[in-house]
């Protein structure tokens, strides 16, 4: 069958029809989710081409999906971090929309006072079941945009909602009809979409909402979800798994524009930036994130990596102001008292710290031979180096250089040096398996370096 496919301007020969598969039991795809093992990834060697969105951006989920996976905030944090997600992401609106439940009283007095801070950016948006009830919410708090929850596999709709795929598609077309009529964008969270039937149910039901946006000249996006972090973003890796396959099979059998598609992505088996970005490239303009990878089970994309991968493959060109990612990542740990894992990326408290002699030695040269680029302009993160038996000669003289400022010029033969490192070597000769505070360093360094110190106008 040849369609005419405007996104390449071509005639395209395929021989698949657009049907929904209304099969009487659920397809489980026991071969590839076996349960009792660890799920396989099939292939079957198929490439689809990489089309990356002419308009990319990131979305928040941190008021939503973050907050089923931690104690509850109060109302005034929310409008903190709020605000400085819309700092972060600058006046281009890198960050374009912010999720948020509705249900409680509480809720809707953190909605009231975002949406009072007249920011365009992150756009305030809900998240709702497929029922009227929750709708009627969205109306009252004057919300232009919901999420609705769709789900597409056959173990939400046949397991747990106990319908026929018939009717879970009837029931969810109705809502998003009645969100339309009320004048709200409805965003079809397609749920659990990498165990669900692609061809039997997920394009079919994709199908229908483009007929009804066009028949009703209205936007109905999707949501892309990948629930259980089953989604892989290697080529040629068979359905329902395959990143690419997903995104660019909606484009092409559903006609979903990449502006209404979103991915959502969990952590599960470590890939959840990779299955982001792979979603941009292959034709989905919104990545779905929280902070610090805060959310339901294993996380969601970290904001932070969205917005590195941003940069890394547009550059600069909304405002991103790179510096506020190291202001959360400090609210969260004084404000909030959540402790970040000390090596995750970006916002650990060790990402840019040394411990090896050698990398010390690189970076007393030259800080790019072992930094991964300016933090310091970057992130508000200069350099460090913590103490132990392995850092050597070059990361105490590393460590002062820090300390007492960018402009100490010590060499690493220096005898107090020598004589610190030989007390440092001591300690861990009797035994000892901390670092070495800086409480310590401090006094080693007016001892063994006095004279040093006194000359060169320091203090320390």
């Amino acid at each position: 069958m040849l369609k005419f496919n405007p996104g390449y301007n071509t005639f395209d020969f395929d021989s698949y029809a657009v049907q929904l598969d209304d099969r009487a039991e659920p397809d489980l795809f026991r071969d590839i989710f076996p349960y009792s093992d660890v799920p396989r990834i099939g292939f079957n060697h198929r490439l689809v081409p990489m089309r990356m969105p002419q308009r990319i951006w990131i979305t928040d989920t941190s008021f939503r999906d973050g907050q089923q996976s931690m104690p509850p905030y109060t109302v005034k944090q929310v409008v903190d971090l709020y605000k400085m997600l819309h700092r972060l992401g600058g006046a281009g609106g890198a960050v374009r929309q912010a999720e948020f439940f509705l249900y409680t009283k509480k809720d809707q007095k953190i909605i009231e006072e975002v949406q009072s801070l007249g920011y365009r950016y992150p756009e305030v948006t809900g998240w709702i079941r497929a029922n009227k009830n929750d709708l009627a919410l969205v109306k009252k708090l004057g919300l232009k945009e919901t999420g609705i929850l769709t789900s597409v596999s056959d173990y939400h709709i046949f397991l747990k909602l106990k319908l026929t795929r018939r009717k879970a598609m009837d029931s969810y077309m109705a809502i998003v009809k009645e969100s339309l009529d009320a004048g709200v964008v409805p965003r079809c969270h397609f749920e659990d979409v990498t165990r669900a039937d692609f061809y039997g149910f997920v394009v079919p039901f994709a199908h229908e909402l483009m007929k009804l946006a066009e028949q009703s000249k209205s936007m109905i996006k999707i949501r892309v979800c990948d629930t259980l972090g089953l989604g892989v973003p290697f080529p040629g890796v068979a359905m329902p798994r395959s990143v690419p396959g997903l995104i660019y099979g909606l484009a092409y059998y559903a006609g979903v524009p990449s502006e209404w598609m979103e991915w959502h992505g969990h952590n599960d088996f470590h890939l959840v930036t990779a299955n982001a970005v792979t979603a941009w490239l292959y034709g989905c303009s919104a990545a779905n994130g929280t902070i610090l990878g805060i959310g339901e089970r294993t996380g969601n994309p970290p904001l932070e990596s969205l917005v590195m991968s941003y940069l890394e493959l547009r550059g600069n060109d909304l405002g991103i102001d790179t510096t506020v990612i190291t202001e959360i990542a400090e609210y969260f740990e004084k404000e909030l008292h959540v402790p970040i894992p000390p090596n995750q990326p970006i916002v650990g408290r060790d990402f840019n710290m040394t411990r090896a002699g050698i990398h010390a030695d690189g970076l007393l040269k030259d800080e790019e031979i072992y930094n991964i680029f300016d933090t310091a302009k970057i992130l508000n993160r200069p350099v460090s180096v913590s103490i132990t038996d392995k850092s050597g000669l070059a990361g105490i003289a590393l460590w002062i250089h820090h300390k007492v400022g960018r402009g100490a010029h010590l060499s690493k033969d220096h005898p107090g040096i020598k004589k610190i490192h030989r007390w440092i070597m001591g300690q861990y000769n009797r035994g000892r398996t901390t670092p070495i505070s800086d409480h310590e360093m401090i006094k080693l360094v007016r001892k063994h370096l006095a004279d040093w110190l006194k000359e060169s106008g320091f203090d320390i």
